[in-house]
């Protein structure tokens, strides 16, 4: 059975040397128009294995496009008539079908027959097992992701056969199947990776982490740390429609004012996550096609950390609530790209997340908000950002600054480095105000709580602890959707959000790609990769 039809595979050989100049290691516009697609990114891929400790985001592509899953979604149109992932749709990939209990406790995959390996063995359950084991044994963000569809133990996965494999959970979970569509369930080839694993090592993390065995649509031929990755297409690919370029060129480029010039000149095929000032003004011009597409459940924030002795106080991270200039943000940072998540109802009637805030800029509340904790003079405080993000938040943090200012708080801004970033503001969570763009990958209003409001979780990355929003998240992450106490356990949840109000939101943000017009193909995913599989010439 096909995933869907735009899944095709990609590549053929490999291209280029490490240090060459940008010009020599891309290919001719009329060769990469037929057979080779060349697609520009502002971040680095740092590692191929998603598991391992320390991949970065623009990583995870590698699992999207290399790597197979037992099942992925299915696709809907949007309204602007471009295309989607969709949530609600489950449908096979390495597993041609599926059953599920009675009691929803038990999933019993079957396995499509025959389907290779990039070395020809056959995919068997053993190797399901020994990669979903691996997952949520190596710990940090892949294990936790698991947990998410309470796939949390080694002894909850059985090979019954070669073609059949069980899940078994420990309550039912509407979150299990869905979870095993995202990037970290990847099914890795057990016998390559054993026989490169070691006693220090027995995951093979160090052998995965530069050379992927997988049975996907693409291969790895090249990869070059901080220039570029070339995937070949693997014509045996047997979970989806084979794609339409014969190979496809990832191309780290830093400066977003190249890869505005490369996709102006139709030098490229794609450049994926353009600046919203770019996507604007790039739409308007002849042969530049731009997808901009809201991210599904993701705002873009100011995070106020709760460990720094003023921020404790709830009066005082309102007054910072109140004190944001968010339309001036809107238009300057955001170049009104998005949607805004300011100026909503004081009341909480619906479950719709991202919804807005009841907050907007009002000084007069702010300052009497200060006054009343104690701060009339206010503070100093450092704010930081993510240094790839400056697009946006370095305009952001400016007008922050100076609301601040009007309330008696002294901001310093804090320019942080994106290879620093995931350690210090997500994994020491010791940034006293930061700005953070957290976007879940399973839509549900209480999954983005579980991750953005329980203690400890990764993009808490603010510290903030409260026991009745961690019953209500761990009551709801597993309910049904349609269960009596669902929606009123997520309207509570956004209720503590805002009245807390530990993370300030700004905006939900799009995701813009620009493309050559002879492209198509493209679909957006909640991982916010580039799926180069969907790709093909028009």
């Amino acid at each position: 059975m096909n995933r869907r039809h735009f899944l095709k595979g990609a590549t053929t050989l490999s291209v280029g040397a490490s240090f060459l100049p940008l010009a020599k290691l891309l290919p001719t516009a009329s060769a990469a128009s037929q057979e080779t697609a060349v697609v520009v990114i502002g971040g680095t891929i740092n590692s191929l294995d998603i598991h391992r400790s320390g991949t970065n985001r623009d990583s995870y592509q590698v699992a999207i496009n290399c790597y197979d899953r037992l099942v992925s979604f299915g696709t809907k149109q949007m309204p602007d008539g471009s295309l989607s992932y969709d949530f609600d749709n489950v449908q096979p990939e390495l597993a041609e079908s599926w059953e599920i209990s009675d009691d929803g406790t038990v999933m019993t995959f079957t396995i499509r027959d025959g389907a290779p390996f990039w070395d020809g063995k056959p995919v068997t359950a053993r190797d399901v097992k020994w990669s979903l084991d691996r997952a949520v044994s190596l710990g940090g963000f892949p294990t936790v992701q698991m947990k998410a569809g309470r796939l949390e133990s080694p002894e909850q996965f059985e090979a019954v056969d070669d073609r059949t494999f069980r899940i078994t959970l420990p309550f039912p979970s509407k979150l299990a199947l869905p979870d095993l569509a995202t990037p970290i369930p990847i099914i890795i080839n057990s016998e390559v990776a054993k026989a490169n694993a070691t006693e220090e090592d027995p995951w093979a993390t160090e052998y995965l982490h530069r050379n992927p065995a997988g049975s996907g649509a693409f291969k790895v031929a090249r990869w070059s740390p901080g220039e570029q990755l070339v995937y070949e297409r693997n014509p045996d690919w047997a979970a989806g429609d084979l794609p339409g370029y014969q190979r496809v060129i990832v191309r780290e480029v830093p400066s977003q004012s190249t890869r505005r010039a490369l996709i102006e000149r139709s030098s490229v095929s794609a450049s994926h996550n353009i600046p919203n000032k770019d996507a604007k003004e790039l739409a308007k011009k002849p042969g530049v096609k731009i997808v901009s597409t809201p991210i599904e459940n993701c705002v873009y924030s100011l995070c106020t950390n709760l460990d720094f002795e003023p921020f404790k106080d709830k009066r005082v991270r309102q007054a910072v609530a109140w004190s944001i200039p968010y339309q001036k943000i809107f238009e300057q940072a955001a170049y009104e790209q998005g949607v805004p998540m300011w100026g909503g109802t004081d009341t909480v009637d619906k479950i719709a997340w991202p919804q807005k805030s009841p907050y907007e800029q009002n000084i007069e509340k702010a300052r009497a908000l200060m006054t009343e904790a104690g701060y009339e003079d206010g503070f100093e405080v450092p704010l930081s950002f993510n240094l790839s993000h400056a697009d946006w938040a370095e305009p952001a943090a400016l007008l922050i600054q100076q609301g601040l200012a009007d309330i008696g708080i002294k901001a310093t801004i804090e320019k942080i480095p994106g290879a620093n970033w995931r350690t210090v503001a997500l994994v020491d969570k010791k940034l006293p105000l930061h700005l953070e763009n957290f976007g879940g990958w399973l839509n549900t209003p209480d999954y983005y709580f579980f991750w953005a409001y329980i203690k400890g979780n990764l993009f808490n990355s603010y510290n903030y602890d409260n026991s009745e929003m961690a019953r209500l998240v761990d009551d709801t992450l597993d309910m049904a959707t349609d269960d009596l106490d669902y929606a009123p356990n997520v309207k509570r949840m956004i209720e503590l959000a805002f009245d807390d109000i530990p993370r300030i939101p700004l905006w939900q943000p799009t995701l813009n790609v620009a493309f050559k017009e002879s492209v198509e193909g493209y679909e957006y995913w909640f991982h916010r990769q580039m799926d180069v599989r969907a790709l093909k010439p028009a």
